[in-house]
């Protein structure tokens, strides 16, 4: 049996602690992996994940042989097989999108340059916490020995939510939504292509009102997240959980056929999105942690200017950024990083109000979040 060393770092928050015990009962990697999981957080926190540990021992989950926890990315990292990077600064009251991405930027410099430091040569990256398809792009900046197919940033979770709406509207079971994928950036921009989707091998807009699908159902998409956070008091966490769990199961699983799922990889070009950036494609995977891009889907004028509006979103988040990717290997970079991590751990987390609580840990609440 083979064994995996996998990272999760937010060890403290709620979306790690709906993800952690599912990684441990093998419902990510499989029957045939056993597990040495390791929490990472920041030092002002990590200590709240020593009880996160005691659970998981207490779980006595056959397949998890270790767990750990530890603030030292040397002792994470080290030898990993995957690196969940699902910890990030959380979106407070009033922060523009641009602030959020500022203040997470040079925490992902810091993680680029540990897994790229410490992590397996064979090392398989997937960035959760937000925003996610920009730090990923700082993150892969910041460790350029690891290629870029071993990187991907997760759109699971609107791609969930793209395909239960649909089944929903149009009275169908989700299994029955076929290749219904989220393009672009995971933001109020992201497009789910219902046109070259199915539900029961029928195209959407036989089965659902065509108005609805351009108008109310994109809108209900990109916006849903924020919805969550409405009803919720809080920012997906269950849901999130359950797409990073999907996510990589996609990856590690062949295809099915006739379908295909949704991740942010970096770019090669395919369908006039930039080279390098980090974009949510169509992809298709033969089940050995890879993927590959669909080739020659067939865009209408619609979709393709959904796309490219969301592929620019991207080239402004990339410009926000650019100190960042162009001075990788500048130890500014890390100081920073841990003046970033230092604040966000200023304020005690009790101390917080609800909806700031976990602060090294929370996703972001974004647009799709």
């Amino acid at each position: 049996m083979k064994q995996l060393k996998v990272v999760v770092t937010g060890a403290i928050g709620q979306v790690a602690y709906a993800l952690l015990p599912r990684i441990a009962a093998g419902e990510m990697f499989g029957a045939d992996a056993e597990i040495d999981l390791r929490l990472s957080d920041i030092p002002q926190v990590i200590e709240r994940a020593k009880g996160v540990v005691m659970e998981l021992e207490d779980g006595a989950f056959p397949l998890l042989v270790r767990v750990s926890a530890s603030a030292d990315r040397a002792e994470t990292h080290a030898g990993a097989d995957w690196v969940l990077l699902v910890g990030s600064v959380p979106r407070g009251p009033g922060m523009e999108r641009a602030d959020l991405i500022r203040k997470n930027g040079p925490i992902f410099v810091d993680e680029g340059r540990a897994i790229a430091q410490h992590a397996s040569s064979e090392v398989r990256v997937v960035v959760v916490g937000n925003p996610c398809n920009t730090n990923c792009l700082i993150a892969r900046a910041n460790a350029q020995r690891v290629p870029d197919e071993r990187w991907t940033a997760l759109t699971r979770l609107d791609q969930n939510r793209a395909r239960a709406l649909l089944a929903a509207k149009a009275g169908a079971g989700v299994r029955e939504v076929k290749k219904l994928v989220i393009w672009g950036n995971h933001s109020a921009t992201l497009y789910p292509d219902f046109t070259n989707a199915t539900v029961n091998g029928k195209r959407p807009v036989s089965v659902v009102d065509r108005a609805w699908l351009k108008d109310g159902y994109v809108q209900e998409v990109q916006q849903r997240g924020a919805a969550v956070i409405a009803a919720r008091g809080a920012s997906s966490a269950l849901s999130a959980a359950q797409a990073v769990v999907d996510h990589v199961r996609s990856l590690v699983r062949p295809t099915p056929r006739g379908d295909w799922f949704s991740a942010a990889v970096v770019s090669d070009g395919s369908y006039d999105v930039p080279r390098g950036l980090v974009s949510s494609f169509p992809l298709t995977s033969l089940g050995d942690g890879g993927y590959q891009i669909v080739p020659g889907i067939k865009l209408n004028a619609f979709a393709q200017s959904k796309i490219a509006a969301s592929v620019a979103d991207l080239e402004k988040e990339r410009e926000l950024v650019a100190d960042l990717l162009a001075s990788a290997s500048e130890p500014a970079m890390v100081a920073q990083a841990t003046e970033q991590q230092e604040a966000l751990a200023a304020v005690a987390v009790d101390d917080q109000p609800d909806d700031w609580r976990r602060a090294s840990s929370e996703r972001g609440a974004r647009e799709g979040s």
